[in-house]
């Protein structure tokens, strides 16, 4: 099915690994421009190399998250560049797991903050769109009490009423808003695979609560992404779309 995202134009956040990373390459496979930031210098260079020599558009930057101005300054520079945006996905997570007020900050400053200004600083290029979305990943830690229930579900949950919020503004204007919540995600060097080897235990308990009896890969939350940023889900806004192979049990009415 041609997904019409073909000379689109999209801003993802956090895009030199993981589930940033694949949303990336899934939307330049539909033949969508792409810009893409990290914090480290060497790893954004690193990706644009990989994956213009696979055929891909993108620009990319390195850009702490956290510093506002930073954030903003990129987003406009990377939409002129792009001659526009039609989809933006704030990715990029603290992952401040714990009850500190260190977590808390960071959860609120990178998580939920940095989802705002993203899409404050895109809003002029999505406006000009035809066909604006904007899909911010959250979690299913925001949707029930988890281990990671403190500081990060709490923001993870945040994003979603934001979300919801933005859905409802915009939809006399054309600008779709929508979440995606993965579950359990596995990938070299991400939080599982760490988690694997530093702390089995906490591994093995988390294993056994997904009823696939595996945990999620990235280009599976990608998926999701890149469905909803479609001009065919032109009618899908407001959604939460809950990506975790019946991992969570509570029914979302």
């Amino acid at each position: 099915m041609d997904l019409q995202l073909a000379g689109r134009r999209a801003l993802v956040t956090g895009g030199t690994k993981g589930i940033g990373r694949c949303i990336v390459e899934a939307l330049a496979a539909e033949g969508v421009a792409v810009a893409f930031c990290a914090r480290t210098e060497s790893e954004v260079e690193k990706a644009v190399e990989e994956l213009t020599g696979a055929g891909a558009t993108v620009v990319g930057g390195a850009v702490d998250v956290a510093d506002g101005p930073s954030l903003a300054a990129w987003v406009a520079d990377a939409a002129t560049e792009l001659g526009g945006l039609d989809v933006v996905v704030p990715n990029v997570s603290a992952l401040a797991i714990g009850s500190g007020e260190d977590n808390w900050r960071a959860g609120f400053e990178v998580d939920l903050m940095h989802t705002v200004r993203t899409v404050d600083a895109a809003m002029p290029f999505l406006a000009d769109s035809d066909a604006a979305s904007i899909v911010v990943v959250s979690s299913v830690s925001g949707r029930e009490i988890d281990f990671a229930a403190p500081a990060y579900g709490t923001m993870k949950a945040a994003l979603v009423h934001y979300t919801q919020g933005l859905a409802y503004q915009l939809a006399g204007k054309g600008i779709r808003a929508n979440t995606v919540s993965p579950g359990n995600v596995y990938f070299d060097g991400g939080i599982w695979n760490r988690v694997e080897t530093g702390d089995p235990e906490l591994f093995s308990t988390a294993l056994g609560l997904n009823p696939t009896g595996r945990m999620a890969r990235p280009e599976e939350i990608a998926y999701a992404v890149t469905m909803l940023a479609s001009p065919r889900a032109s009618f899908i806004s407001g959604t939460n779309l809950v990506v975790d192979g019946a991992l969570t049990r509570g029914v979302q009415l």
